[in-house]
Formats: C-alpha cells, sequence, structure tokens
C-alpha cells in the first residue's frame, strides 16, 4: 500500500545534506513496513537490528560510542555493511537509548552511510539522554490517510479528486466520495485495518484489529510505570475519545484519579502519539503557539477507528445515517479533519475559544495557508447558525474568510466570508 511518506524517503536518500532519519510515530501506523517493503528496496543490502528483540546488541552501545568499531561488531552478527550501497535500519530504538545517541555520531564520522532509526515512545527514550540536536533529521508518520485509503483500496481517480478544486467535483462524484468517506469513518486509517478491510471488505473483521491495537496500546502502558498508573492511562483514554471536539478539563476526565494524576496520564499519551493536544490561542498573530493557553485545550485521537471503537459505537446502526455529521453527533467528523490537518502538515493544531460572562464562543480549529490565518468549522448547519465563526471573523479581521467543512458541496458566501468545502477536502487545505 502506496503511502505519502515515500517521496519524503526518497528525498532523504538522496540528499547531499543527509542526517541519519528518525521515523517517529505511535505504535502501528506502519514505520517499520515503510522502511522495510518500500526504502530497502532502493539499496543493494540491507541491515536491520531490532532492538527489542535482540537485546543482546544493547552491549555494542555501552562503552564508546565510536561508530567504526560498531559497524564492525555488527558485521560480525549480520553482513557487510556498505556505505552508500547499504541501508542500516535500528528498529525500535527506544528499547536501547544509547543507539540513539549514537546517531549523532554516525552523522560525525561517516556521513556517507545511510541510517534510518524508527520506534515507538521515542519522547520517554529522548527523556533519558541527551538529544543530538542538529544532528538528526525526523519524519512524523501517522495513519493513512482517506487519500492513502483510496489509492490502498484501487480508487486512485477517487483519491485525485479529494486533491483537485472542489469547485470542479461534480454531484455526482461528490456523493460517491462520501459514501467511501462514511466506510472510513469506520475503518480508520491504521495500516493493518485498511488491508483487512481491502481483502475482505468486513468491518467485523476490521473491528477485530481496531480491539487487537487497542489491547497492545493498553499491554504498553505498563511501560510507562512508575510514571503513571495503567488503569488512569486506560480511563483518560476512554474519557478523550468520547470527548473529541470538546474542551477538556483534567479533573473531569477521570473521577477515580486527581486532576495532577489524570494530567500526567494525559501527557503521556500524548508523548507516545496516541493523543494530540489542540490547545486554544489568539489568533491575532503568527505563530499561533505564541499565544497558546495549555490550561484551554480539547484533544484528537491517533484515529478515526480507534476513537470509534473504544466509544463501542454500533456500526450497524450508524453506518445507515444519512448525514455524516449525524453520526456519533458529529464527533467523527471533527476527528476526521483534525486527524487529517495533522498528517498533513498543522501540527501542532490550534482552536479559538472565548469565554465571557453569557457569551461563550469557540471555533473548531485555526489553519495556516500560506502565512494567513483561517478559521474552520466542522458543521452541518447553514451559515446562519455559525455565530462563533461570525464573531471571531468580524473580531479578527487578519482573517479574511472562514472555512466550513460538511457533507454540503463546495459553496462561496462571500457577502458572509465563508467558504464551505466537502470534508474530504480537508488535507488540500493545508499547503
Amino acid at each position: 500500500m502506496e503511502r505519502s511518506a515515500e517521496k519524503e524517503l526518497l528525498d532523504w536518500k538522496n540528499s547531499t545534506r543527509r542526517k541519519p532519519l528518525v521515523v517517529r510515530g505511535a505504535r502501528q501506523v506502519g514505520k517499520t513496513w515503510l522502511i522495510e517493503k518500500f526504502l530497502a528496496k532502493e539499496f543493494a543490502s540491507f541491515v536491520k537490528i531490532d532492538f527489542e528483540k535482540n537485546r543482546d546488541l544493547h552491549r555494542l552501545f555501552d562503552e564508546n560510542l565510536d561508530p567504526k568499531k560498531i559497524l564492525s561488531l555488527l558485521e560480525i552478527s549480520f553482513e557487510r555493511i556498505l556505505p552508500g550501497k547499504t541501508l542500516l535500519f535500528f528498529d525500535e530504538i527506544q528499547a536501547c537509548p544509547r543507539a540513539l545517541m549514537a546517531l549523532r555520531y554516525f552523522y560525525e564520522d561517516i556521513p556517507e552511510l545511510h541510517i534510518v532509526a524508527a520506534g515507538s515512545l521515542l519522547e520517554f527514550a529522548f527523556g533519558e539522554i541527551s538529544v543530538p540536536v542538529g544532528r538528526l533529521q525526523y519524519l512524523h508518520l501517522y495513519p493513512m490517510t482517506f487519500f492513502e485509503m483510496l489509492n490502498a483500496t484501487g480508487k486512485k481517480m477517487m483519491a485525485k479528486c479529494t486533491q483537485d478544486d472542489p469547485a470542479s467535483i461534480s454531484l455526482i462524484t461528490h456523493e460517491q466520495i462520501l459514501k467511501e468517506l462514511k466506510i472510513y469513518f469506520f475503518v480508520g486509517g491504521m495500516p493493518e485495518c485498511v488491508k483487512v478491510w481491502r481483502d475482505t471488505s468486513s468491518l467485523k473483521e476490521v473491528s477485530f484489529v481496531h480491539s487487537e491495537i487497542i489491547e497492545s496500546y493498553q499491554d504498553d502502558f505498563s511501560k510507562y510505570t512508575p510514571k503513571t498508573d495503567p488503569t488512569c492511562l486506560t480511563a483518560v483514554l476512554l474519557s478523550v475519545a468520547k470527548r473529541v471536539g470538546e474542551q477538556l478539563k483534567y479533573t473531569r476526565l477521570n473521577e477515580a484519579h486527581s486532576g495532577p494524576t489524570n494530567r500526567k496520564a494525559f501527557d503521556l499519551l500524548t508523548k507516545a502519539r496516541v493523543l494530540h493536544k489542540i490547545p486554544a490561542c489568539n489568533p491575532s498573530g503568527l505563530p499561533l503557539g505564541a499565544t497558546a493557553n495549555p490550561g484551554c485545550f480539547k484533544a484528537a485521537l491517533l484515529d478515526i477507528g480507534i476513537m470509534q471503537r473504544l466509544c463501542r459505537i454500533p456500526i450497524d446502526e450508524e453506518i445507515h445515517q444519512e448525514k455524516l455529521l449525524s453520526i456519533y453527533n458529529g464527533k467523527l467528523a471533527e476527528q476526521f479533519v483534525a486527524q487529517e490537518l495533522l498528517a498533513n502538515g498543522s501540527n501542532p493544531l490550534y482552536y479559538w475559544s472565548r469565554a465571557t460572562r453569557g457569551s461563550n464562543a469557540e471555533v473548531d480549529y485555526l489553519i495556516v495557508q500560506n502565512g494567513t490565518i483561517y478559521p474552520v468549522e466542522v458543521k452541518s448547519g447553514a451559515a446562519g447558525a455559525l455565530r462563533s465563526l461570525h464573531l471571531m471573523l468580524k473580531t479578527y479581521t487578519n482573517c479574511p474568510e472562514g472555512l466550513v467543512f460538511s457533507s454540503r458541496p463546495f459553496a462561496r458566501l462571500p457577502e458572509q466570508k465563508l467558504i464551505f468545502l466537502p470534508l474530504y477536502t480537508a488535507a488540500a487545505q493545508i499547503r
């Protein structure tokens, strides 16, 4: 299954300013597959070191981190590692933090060697070492986007339409894409789920995979201890899944634990990239993060399929909903837009909130397009119902128009400074 990140990997391989590449992302988003099945084919030879499976190799990094000595010892167990011809892959590198430290010396002493590392929970490993600033490159991998799923299931022309000018999409094509988008709401973008859907067309089989992935994440929670209680991590994860699109408070995420304990659990899940924190900010200027309020925030999960499985949404009932934004009270639509924006470069993601006595206002997301800030709403209602969006546009004149993602075809309302865009074009709005 093709991934959009393949181009970034090729650019890295051919760059004259190449540094060791660290592929980051949550478990099971396809990091190892992408390197083994795609990037490795670009080289004459491929050597993979799995630091979880081959823990005896950790000792190679215990003393000095001379890369030439390390390579000579690795060659005893594997094969010749030739700069310019061999791809050296350090998988599950979070299990050996000193191997992460060694990457800077590979860059300094053997810059012609192509070396790539991957792992989940990398933020935990970075907390244990001195990160080699300026000596590494990073690629952030997310679950498969809607565009990638369409390509993977043989709908390449439809996938291309989601990237085209939305004004040029016919009503018939628009309705066909929405039907596929409804499927994506329940399959999501975890690569194994997309593969099972492609091969079986069974949402029941896909649900089994979702459950397996959730169980693997919960198994990982034991690795977070003694940082926090695994039961608190599970409770916070489920609570956030049910509250996507809502402003959150740590004290309300899990009544069985205190606010500080919930906050620690939330932060750990964010570090593991299972959750994405979305702070509120003031859209008066760039960068958006300069005015972010860490105490006022929403959140999204890493994947819409995982979200709906955690929430136990009855697929057999919701799949028959005619309106996408009616499914699970619109929360799946908000998760979808957040997920698409994050995967296509709007990371971190922000939103706008104003709390005054008797008059609260909130706009779902803020994005930056060509240096200009645009407020984003995910709505099924008419333009006249978008009170918060109209208020923000009136208050912040530096924001020229509001973007409204819905199941409607494209429409521009210049008198209200609004553009209505189909949900499936969210990714195309990030430039």
